[in-house]
């Protein structure tokens, strides 16, 4: 397993493999990796020759009071658990190497990074949209994976790729959840035993609705009241947005139809922040004239 701190030397021993026709996939991560990196790699392993794992905390997307310096960090670790999955490059950049000067261009996706969690983190999805970008241009894959948990992001970086015509197929990989139902993340390590215990009412929530939402029900103010009223009973959570959405535009939904939607929440606890997301997909109901005819 190669290990890259600077571009060049990664584009110079990525081009080798291009030459040779290999695929190259890209798992971007912020490191402190865990089960749920892990099967974005497998994934990744499994579709492409050749893996590059990037391990980058952005401080673009951090806001002004976020946790951008108690953010976990374990290099060592990481590149551990890297080399025995098989991964082929590792690119650990500096902010330096990201960023030798202040930037003076950014990437913003309008509206879709700019609702839901947009509007409780200002600004977090144009710092991550214009560091993804810099890492498809770097890394040049022909296939990046991300988990669904972050499921606005994978909604914001797929239209990125969609408006700008980049040519990487972008792939969503299930949510990896703890044995309570918790979904894995990096921050889940600065919970301390109470916090960490009373989040699993995030999916708790999130099975309530969807139960809710796959047995008919058509209100999303019903299904949003439900899981509210689930969350509400847990003191230490520190609700901070909860929406019903359309799962690929991510319009809210007046009424749930026929098309799949997205239950997703955002919540505190003990000052680390967590999201995590569902998707559903509504019972099919029959159409008039199918009900006449069977009748």
């Amino acid at each position: 397993m190669q290990i890259f701190e600077q571009i060049a030397p990664l584009r110079t021993a990525l081009t080798s493999h291009r030459r040779a026709g290999e695929t190259i996939g890209l798992v971007p991560t912020m490191g402190y990796l865990h089960a749920g990196h892990m099967a974005l790699v497998k994934r990744a392993k499994a579709e492409c020759d050749r893996v590059v794992v990037s391990i980058f905390v952005n401080p673009t997307q951090f806001g002004p009071n976020e946790d951008f310096a108690a953010y976990p960090r374990d290099r060592d670790r990481d590149l551990a658990m890297l080399s025995a999955e098989g991964v082929d490059g590792v690119f650990a950049p500096t902010v330096e190497a990201m960023y030798p000067r202040p930037g003076a261009t950014t990437v913003s996706v309008e509206p879709l990074g700019d609702i839901l969690i947009g509007k409780v983190r200002p600004g977090h999805f144009q710092g991550v949209a214009t560091v993804v970008s810099k890492l498809f241009h770097i890394v040049q894959p022909d296939r990046a994976y991300f988990g669904e948990k972050d499921f606005q992001q994978l909604a914001v970086i797929r239209r990125m790729v969609a408006d700008l015509d980049m040519p990487v197929t972008i792939v969503g990989v299930p949510t990896v959840r703890e044995a309570d139902g918790l979904a894995m993340s990096s921050r889940n390590v600065r919970l301390d035993p109470g916090s960490r215990a009373a989040a699993s009412v995030l999916a708790r929530a999130l099975g309530a609705g969807e139960r809710q939402v796959a047995s008919g029900e058509r209100d999303p103010d019903a299904v949003v009241a439900a899981m509210r009223e689930i969350i509400s009973g847990e003191p230490r959570a520190e609700l901070r947005s909860l929406d019903l959405c359309d799962a690929e535009t991510l319009d809210a939904v007046e009424r749930i139809g026929e098309r799949p939607v997205v239950l997703l929440v955002t919540a505190a606890f003990g000052g680390v922040l967590l999201i995590d997301a569902r998707t559903v997909a509504p019972p099919t109901q029959p159409s008039a004239t199918g009900a006449a005819s069977a009748a």
